[in-house]
């Protein structure tokens, strides 16, 4: 890779200082809703403390593998999605690199190159800045960023052989998507708030599995750490929002100001680096909380605020442990939904928001107040 992260980063030491979570509610991003405007609404109703801005899986330009590879070299969008690597691509790869090491010296170019987020591809973006000014209840703004790992291994080209293991391909998306990231803290940065930038990695749950054997944890954490290093180099706290098991290791000693987990279903599996996530909490560490389930109907129809209260505070007892006791935890804590919720019908969805909301309320109430 042109540019590659140090050998151990940890997070930001001044990221508490930058901003301040105490149990703050959240959400991951899409929703099942029409258009912009409505998601926005429902966003500032349920978590107008750090709004973000609304996702719309139904449309096919905000798809998680082509929102931002607007500007990439050789992407094709048909009826497969693909990277045409044939023919004179390795030319037009140069001016490709050029402009990347140009907007790294010159962060005011940035805005005006390929790298920037079109209003085509993430209307809500736009919304979302154009809006936020009027909320006298924002402390932080959210935006998020399909990862590198998710993207390398989900566009292929044209042979059908994964953009991870073209070397071309990997450096031209690794940092494209840094570059979007700056981009986008710049952009949000303009409303004045702490912006905090979620790099979506689900397919970080495969690490491990026969179909990623011959990728090395070393190389997936260089690429992450590039992306995440320039969301934070533009000002940003850089996250990592994974929506199932992972190799936990790899995020907590890694270049992420926040770690975004699905605490409703995978606690047992976090919790196993215990002396970890003290490190990391130690070092300024913040951790976002799924405690609100996503995935399945019947589990969201059966959860209340007091249920999901209570599962917070026994998971964060397990946790805790000499100056990390409960309110010490809830203070480097966010509240979340355990994922997106554009899959679900939309009453559920208004359900997850609404518990999302007051778990965060309830838990402020009874341990920061």
């Amino acid at each position: 890779m042109t540019q590659q992260a140090s050998a151990q980063p940890s997070p930001d030491k001044t990221a508490s200082e930058k901003f301040s979570p105490r149990g703050l509610a959240t959400l991951i991003g899409s929703l099942p809703v029409p258009d912009h405007a409505k998601g926005l609404e429902m966003i500032n109703r349920y978590t107008p403390e750090i709004p973000l801005w609304p996702q719309l899986p139904g449309n096919p330009r905000e798809g998680m593998l082509v929102q931002f590879m607007e500007g990439m070299i050789g992407l094709v969008e048909s009826e497969r999605t693909y990277f045409d690597t044939t023919g004179d691509f390795d030319e037009k790869l140069l001016p490709f690199f050029e402009e990347f090491l140009a907007v790294s010296e010159d962060p005011d170019a940035l805005m005006s190159s390929r790298f920037a987020i079109s209003r085509e591809r993430a209307g809500g973006l736009y919304l979302l800045k154009d809006t936020v000014a009027a909320s006298t209840r924002a402390e932080a703004v959210k935006g998020q960023i399909t990862g590198p790992f998710t993207t390398l291994t989900g566009l292929q080209d044209q042979d059908q052989r994964l953009s991870y293991y073209n070397p071309s391909l990997r450096e031209m998306i690794v940092q494209g998507l840094a570059m979007k990231g700056a981009w986008q803290v710049n952009f949000l940065k303009q409303t004045g708030l702490p912006v905090l930038i979620f790099i979506d990695e689900p397919a970080l749950a495969g690490l491990g599995s026969s179909s990623f054997i011959t990728i090395s944890q070393e190389d997936i954490a260089e690429d992450l750490n590039q992306v995440a290093g320039a969301i934070r180099g533009a000002g940003g706290l850089a996250g990592v929002h994974v929506c199932a098991n992972t190799e936990w290791n790899l995020l907590l000693t890694g270049n992420i100001d926040i770690i975004s987990f699905d605490a409703y279903n995978f606690f047992d599996r976090f919790i196993t680096c215990r002396s970890q996530i003290h490190s990391y909490l130690e070092r300024g560490g913040i951790l976002a909380w799924g405690i609100v389930p996503t995935s399945e109907e019947d589990k969201i129809a059966a959860e209340s605020t007091e249920s999901l209260t209570a599962r917070w505070e026994a998971q964060a007892a397990e946790l805790s442990t000499g100056r990390w006791t409960i309110p010490a935890i809830l203070e480097q804590s966010l509240i979340t939904p355990s994922c997106g919720t554009g899959s679900l019908a939309p009453e559920l969805a208004e359900k997850v928001l609404t518990l999302t909301s007051e778990v965060s309320a309830t838990l402020r109430r009874k341990y920061l107040s």
